[in-house]
């Protein structure tokens, strides 16, 4: 090989060197890390996709809590509606309700979908970020069998799944849209105006309906791979058999 042709290639070597030493350094970390939950005896009895749906549930419920302390920021007079002496009281009120599926007694009775849809109702005037919060909790734990945690005998429905994600939009929709008496809307919650856009109310709705569609997926998928491992098994078994040697 001529030698004003050994430089080039060397440097390219060098080139592909450093850029495989790049790809193999730590991501970084300066704007926070992937925090994985503790391990527990419990992990011994679920699937991956019984853990993925135990994880996007705790997830999304604390989403709906982080929902809940921004709402009552944009809109403290929703928290003093119903008797608390904090906005931080009116919180672990609604949080209690929610882990123990206690019923909200503003919403007078109603479960899943009727308590979400009397929240948003014009004419409700009770605390409305927690009726908001607790029913859209109830509406997603039902979405999901009315369980929170997920084992091997669990079984979750896909359509039930789709259809939460689709009624967080509608909800998104109609507390953007709906005004009340005065021609308000009913919560403040994203604002774009001449001083700022904030749509972190959107982005971290976007966050609970997409965790709910990946999960529908992943529960289709799992059945789906069930039938066609079984069907790998059968052809596998008639290919992939020991032949005689001698």
């Amino acid at each position: 090989m001529p030698a004003f042709l050994h430089f080039p290639l060397a440097l390219l070597a060098l080139s592909s060197l450093v850029f495989l030493a790049g790809c193999s350094s730590p991501a970084p970390t300066q704007r926070g890390e992937v925090k994985g939950a503790s391990a527990s005896t419990g992990e011994l009895a679920q699937s991956d996709a019984n853990r993925m749906a135990t994880l996007a549930m705790r997830d999304n419920l604390a989403s709906l809590t982080l929902l809940m302390d921004k709402l009552y920021r944009r809109n403290p007079a929703e928290w003093r509606k119903g008797g608390a002496a904090s906005r931080e009281q009116a919180m672990e009120r609604a949080r209690a309700a929610i882990e123990q599926r206690q019923p909200w007694a503003p919403l007078q009775g109603r479960r899943d979908v009727a308590a979400l849809a009397f929240a948003l109702a014009p004419e409700f005037t009770g605390d409305r970020v927690a009726a908001f919060t607790v029913a859209t909790a109830d509406m997603l734990v039902t979405a999901h069998g009315g369980k929170t945690e997920f084992y091997l005998l669990d079984s979750l429905d896909a359509q039930h799944l789709y259809n939460a994600a689709r009624n967080v939009e509608s909800a998104v929709w109609l507390l953007a849209q709906r005004r009340n008496a005065a021609g308000q809307p009913l919560l403040l919650a994203d604002e774009i105006g001449p001083d700022g856009r904030n749509l972190s109310f959107e982005r971290e709705f976007g966050k609970l309906i997409a965790r709910l569609d990946l999960v529908a997926v992943v529960v289709t998928e799992k059945y789906r791979r069930a039938a066609i491992s079984y069907v790998q098994g059968i052809v596998g078994g008639t290919f992939l058999q020991f032949l005689p040697v001698r």
